[in-house]
């Protein structure tokens, strides 16, 4: 099993994607981890937010294929706590018999055909946080649920 995060458009703060490489070699020490970066738009100030989400569900549509389990992040999501998620995902990777997808959309979120397309939604927080900084949030929380999972010490409840 293979767990894909896919993004639309690269992080560019350094820190940042430093920070997301160390959670990258991290969870590749407990599963198949792959990261997706889809590329940026180009002259988007000079499109719609729906011609955004529109071209960029042109490019998550691959990511998006039925034999993955694809959980979109969205702020109208379920919200879990890190016991819970690890909860989830280790539920996911006992009972499914196919990879599982996490996407971020871009700014405007998700084109409504792909957001359909999606098995699942999950959300982070009620917060607003920077399209760059969730990579990071997530990445985190991923590791955090397979510490939990593994009963390993990160995790302090």
């Amino acid at each position: 099993m293979k767990i894909r995060f896919v993004v639309v458009g690269k992080t560019v703060e350094k820190y940042l994607v430093d920070a997301c490489a160390e959670y990258e070699k991290r969870l590749r020490k407990y599963i198949q981890f792959e990261y997706v970066t889809i590329r940026d738009l180009k002259n988007i100030g000079a499109l719609s937010p729906d011609q955004v989400k529109e071209q960029e569900g042109k490019l998550l549509e691959p990511y998006m294929a039925p034999s993955s389990y694809r959980i979109i992040l969205d702020e109208h999501g379920k919200e879990r706590t890190s016991v819970e998620f690890s909860e989830y995902v280790a539920r996911k990777m006992a009972t499914l018999s196919k990879d599982i997808t996490f996407v971020i959309g871009g700014p405007y979120g998700f084109e409504p055909r792909i957001a359909a397309m999606a098995d699942d939604k999950m959300s982070l927080s009620k917060m607003t946080f920077s399209h760059q900084m969730v990579r990071l949030i997530f990445m985190e929380q991923l590791y955090r649920a397979f510490t939990i999972m593994r009963g390993e010490p990160y995790h302090h409840e």
